[in-house]
């Protein structure tokens, strides 16, 4: 990729982040082991089997931590039981790459206590989204390290997303640029603005991002914020990004990509987009609305920590992997 640019609207310094500071993670190859954790909330195990058997059927192998499936209020089982499945993931050379069977809640209960080191030692990248937002953030923080925005999509009435499972497959075993093109029928793609960056990618679920303000979210100087929202009402988000925006977090941002934001009800989306276009006008950066990430329809994964492009006006995303 060329060096980082703004064009078409705020002209930026050179972006802080460079490639040499990503922490790259080995591609996957056949045969390979995957691990299943829940750090956050307890999955429907059938659905989650079904998930398993679809990376099986791409060659590689799959098992689960031991308390994959433990229920221990909102969580799946305790802090203590939770990041000791996650951090021998990380420890163990067999596992390549770490998934997060679902979201839900309690991801930044533990997100401080990963083990940093063997991260450092041998990188492999972790998939997830939602409250995964809370461990790619804290990672990408301590680590610099590359992660995926996404699942194995599917359910047991639906099938498997094979689109998305597809392009998984394609980014976790090969180098290249994959690139997302806006979705017009996405209520944020009314909030695509002109000029593009170049940056490093971070980001996900913003609720998460701002519960992660002022403890787990890096420098987001250089970066692309890419963001995306589930049951959200204008209020909360209102409140997110004023804290973000107050707090600084937001400052030396170079560009906003925009995923699906899923409201309650839908009917609340004409004052979402009125909100969300105060906020991002203020930032005075490319934006671009309508991607096809987060928790509406047939939602695709992502690279974390990768340089991408984002040029507003092709309506694209151009993403390392």
């Amino acid at each position: 990729m060329e060096p980082f640019f703004v064009t078409g609207r705020q002209q930026a310094e050179p972006s802080v982040v460079s490639e040499t500071s990503i922490l790259a993670c080995g591609k996957l190859r056949d045969g390979d082991l995957i691990r299943y954790v829940s750090p956050a909330s307890t999955p429907e195990k059938q659905t989650t089997l079904k998930r398993a058997q679809a990376l099986e059927a791409l060659g590689f192998q799959v098992d689960f931590g031991p308390h994959a499936f433990s229920k221990y209020a909102s969580m799946a089982g305790t802090d203590d039981e939770r990041i000791a499945d996650l951090n021998n993931a990380f420890r163990d050379p067999q596992v390549r790459a770490v998934f997060a069977t679902r979201g839900g809640k309690g991801s930044y209960r533990i997100a401080d206590l990963l083990d940093f080191d063997a991260v450092r030692r041998d990188p492999k990248p972790l998939l997830g989204f939602s409250d995964i937002t809370a461990l790619h953030l804290m990672l990408s923080k301590q680590c610099g390290s590359v992660g995926f925005h996404g699942a194995v999509f599917g359910d047991e009435t639906s099938g498997i997303d094979q689109d998305n499972l597809d392009l998984l497959y394609r980014m976790l075993t090969s180098n290249g640029e994959v690139v997302f093109k806006t979705r017009p029928e996405e209520p944020t793609a009314f909030l695509t603005t002109e000029g593009e960056a170049q940056g490093r990618l971070i980001g996900g679920n913003l609720d998460i991002i701002g519960t992660m303000a002022g403890w787990g979210l890096p420098d987001l100087s250089g970066y692309i914020l890419l963001i995306e929202a589930v049951d959200c009402t204008p209020g909360r988000i209102d409140r997110v990004l004023t804290t973000l925006q107050k707090g600084g977090h937001l400052r030396g941002i170079v560009g906003v990509a925009i995923g699906q934001f899923t409201t309650a009800d839908g009917t609340q989306s004409k004052r979402l987009v009125s909100l969300l276009r105060d906020h991002f006008e203020k930032l005075d950066v490319p934006v671009l609305g309508g991607l096809p990430f987060g928790h509406g329809d047939k939602p695709l994964s992502i690279p974390l920590g990768t340089l991408a492009r984002l040029d507003a006006a092709a309506g694209t995303l151009t993403v390392a992997h």
